[in-house]
């Protein structure tokens, strides 16, 4: 019975962690898996970390078109309740064309551009 009392206890207090935790933005990383260079297969990678809720959306674009085919890792949390993912996808870069990560998190889209390594 005991035992039964503190996991109900312990299971009530992370519920009040999570509600009264604050929303985070979270902070985005794009690059490729090598060096950027134009005609070479490479891997486009979005990361986003450190954010809470989990809700989140992570788009990789071409010219502000969707890349069709991107892969996408589950979501993971850390200790903090602070969550992590990422997106991924094969691609050869080519000149003159733009490449980028659309993040929407907690209502809000932000883009970042991946430059590459010209």
């Amino acid at each position: 019975m005991r035992g039964f009392v503190c996991a109900v206890v312990a299971g009530l207090l992370c519920l009040l962690a999570l509600s009264i935790a604050k929303e985070l933005a979270p902070k985005v990383q794009v690059y490729s898996y090598g060096p950027g260079v134009f005609d070479k297969p490479n891997t486009f990678i979005c990361h986003a970390s450190g954010f809470y809720p989990p809700e989140i959306t992570i788009e990789l674009l071409r010219n502000g078109e969707l890349i069709p085919e991107a892969n996408q890792t589950d979501l993971a949390f850390e200790e903090d309740w602070h969550y992590h993912l990422t997106r991924h996808v094969t691609f050869t870069p080519v000149k003159g064309d733009d490449y980028a990560c659309r993040v929407t998190h907690g209502g809000t889209s932000k883009m970042y551009t991946w430059e590459p390594d010209m």
